[in-house]
C-alpha cells in the first residue's frame, strides 16, 4: 500500500471518529431539550385538565406530545362528574400556545371528526375548533380563573342518521364571546345557519297523523341567541333566543336574572359534584334542599316568551276543524269563547280581560303573541317561591304579567 492510500485511510478513520463524536454530542445535547419540550407540553395539558376539573369535567388522555407552542393529546376523553362512561374525543390539538401572566393563551383548540353508532342510529360530528382559549395560572386571583374562557367556537356539521334516513342535521354553528374587561360585562352570541329534521320518523300514530296533515314531515330552520353576563354583580341577561322553523313560525325567549355571580356558580358546581359522588341509590334530599337554598340567592328581573306566526296557526285551526267537522273560523271562535272561563279561577279580572283580548286579536289575524313578566323592581326567588305556595293567584301581579298580540 502506498503512502497516498495510507493517508486516505487515516483521514477516513478520523472523519468517522469525528462524525461519531458529533452525533453523540448532538444526541446528548438534545436529550434535556426534548425532555424540556415534553415537560412544557405536559404542563399545558395538565393546566387544561385542572381548569376543566373546576367545572366538574374530567379530561384524560393516553399520551401527550409536542412542545410549548403546540401540544397534542392522543386518545383524549372527557366525562361529567359522576358519569362512569367518558366520551371519547380522540386527538385534540392545542395550537399557537403562548405564556400569559403565568398561565397560557391558546390560539386554537381543535378536535378530530367524531362518530358514534348505537343500533341503527349514527351520529357524526365535524371537527370542533375553539379560538383564543385562556388558561389562567394556578392560584390566580382572577374571579374567572376557574372557568375555561374562549372567544370563538365553530362546528361545521352535526348529523344524526337512523338507518339510511337523515333524522337531523345542523350546519355552521358559531359562537362568539367577548370576555369581561375593565368593568364591562361579558357579551356572547351563538347561531346555527341551518338545521333540518325528518319528522316522518316519529312513531306515535297520533303525532304522526298530525304532522302529515300539517305538512311538516320535513322541517328546516335556524336559531340564534345573544346575551350578556356581568360577573361582579351576577346580572345575566339573555336578550334573544330565537328558534325559527321555516313556513311555521319563530319561538323567541328572553330572561333577565340577578345574583348569578361567580360564587353562586362555584357553589352550584360544588353541590353538583357532591351529588355526583354519592353512591347510586343514596338519598339526595338534603342536597336538593341545599340547591333550593342556593336558588334563593337569585333575583328575577324579567322574562318573555313570544311566537311570531308564519302560517302554522291557520294550519292547526284547519286540522282541528277537520277532526271535529267544523271550519277553522268556528274553531277559532270556540277558543275565543272558552278563554274567559278558563281564566276565572285566577280571580284577576284585569289579566283575564287582557289575555282574552290578546287571544281574540291573534286568532282573528295571527301575527304574534307574547307573554311577558316584568316586575316593577327585581323580585327575589325566595319571594316568588313563597308567593307561589301561599297565594298563587297573586303571582301574576308580583311578576307583572302581561299578554299582548300582534305588537312589534
Amino acid at each position: 500500500m502506498n503512502d497516498s492510500s495510507q493517508s486516505q485511510g487515516t483521514m477516513m478513520t478520523q472523519y468517522r471518529s469525528a462524525f461519531s463524536k458529533l452525533a453523540l454530542s448532538t444526541f446528548l445535547f438534545t436529550l434535556p431539550l426534548n425532555a424540556a419540550l415534553a415537560q412544557d407540553a405536559t404542563a399545558v395539558a395538565e393546566r387544561l385538565k385542572a381548569v376543566l376539573a373546576g367545572q366538574n369535567l374530567a379530561l384524560s388522555w393516553t399520551s401527550v406530545s409536542g412542545d410549548a407552542s403546540e401540544t397534542v393529546l392522543e386518545g383524549a376523553s372527557i366525562a361529567m362528574a359522576g358519569e362512569d362512561k367518558p366520551v371519547s374525543v380522540g386527538k385534540v390539538t392545542l395550537g399557537g400556545i403562548t405564556e400569559e401572566n403565568g398561565g397560557y393563551k391558546i390560539e386554537t383548540v381543535s378536535t378530530e371528526a367524531y362518530s358514534l353508532t348505537e343500533g341503527t342510529t349514527k351520529v357524526d360530528v365535524s371537527p370542533l375548533t375553539i379560538g383564543n382559549v385562556s388558561l389562567p395560572a394556578e392560584g390566580s386571583t382572577d374571579p374567572l380563573a376557574s372557568f375555561l374562557m374562549y372567544e370563538t367556537a365553530n362546528l361545521d356539521n352535526v348529523s344524526v342518521k337512523i338507518g339510511d334516513k337523515q333524522a337531523f342535521q345542523m350546519t355552521n354553528f358559531q359562537a362568539e364571546v367577548t370576555p369581561p374587561a375593565d368593568g364591562n360585562a361579558m357579551e356572547f352570541t351563538g347561531s346555527a345557519e341551518k338545521f333540518t329534521a325528518d319528522l316522518s320518523l316519529v312513531e306515535d300514530p297520533q303525532s304522526k297523523a298530525a304532522i302529515d296533515a300539517l305538512g311538516y314531515q320535513n322541517i328546516s330552520g335556524d336559531f340564534q341567541l345573544e346575551g350578556t353576563w356581568q360577573p361582579t354583580d351576577g346580572r345575566m341577561a339573555l336578550s334573544s333566543y330565537d328558534i325559527t322553523v321555516d313556513d311555521a313560525g319563530t319561538l323567541g325567549m328572553t330572561f333577565d336574572l340577578g345574583g348569578y355571580t361567580v360564587d353562586f356558580l362555584k357553589s352550584v358546581q360544588d353541590l353538583q359534584k357532591k351529588m355526583a359522588d354519592q353512591p347510586e341509590g343514596t338519598d339526595n334530599s338534603a342536597q336538593g334542599l341545599a340547591m333550593l337554598g342556593l336558588m334563593q340567592q337569585l333575583t328575577f328581573n324579567g322574562a318573555t316568551v313570544r311566537f311570531d306566526d308564519d302560517s302554522v296557526t291557520n294550519k292547526v285551526l284547519e286540522y282541528v276543524g277537520k277532526q271535529q267537522g267544523m271550519s277553522a273560523k268556528d274553531i277559532a271562535n270556540q277558543a275565543k269563547a272558552i278563554v274567559p272561563f278558563l281564566l276565572m279561577e285566577l280571580n284577576n279580572p284585569e289579566l283575564a280581560t287582557q289575555v282574552t283580548a290578546a287571544v281574540t286579536a291573534y286568532l282573528d289575524d295571527p301575527k304574534s303573541i307574547e307573554i311577558a313578566a316584568k316586575p316593577a323592581s327585581p323580585v327575589p326567588f325566595a319571594l316568588l317561591a313563597a308567593s307561589g305556595m301561599s297565594n298563587p293567584k297573586d303571582l301574576p301581579k308580583t311578576l307583572g304579567l302581561t299578554v299582548t298580540a300582534n305588537q312589534d
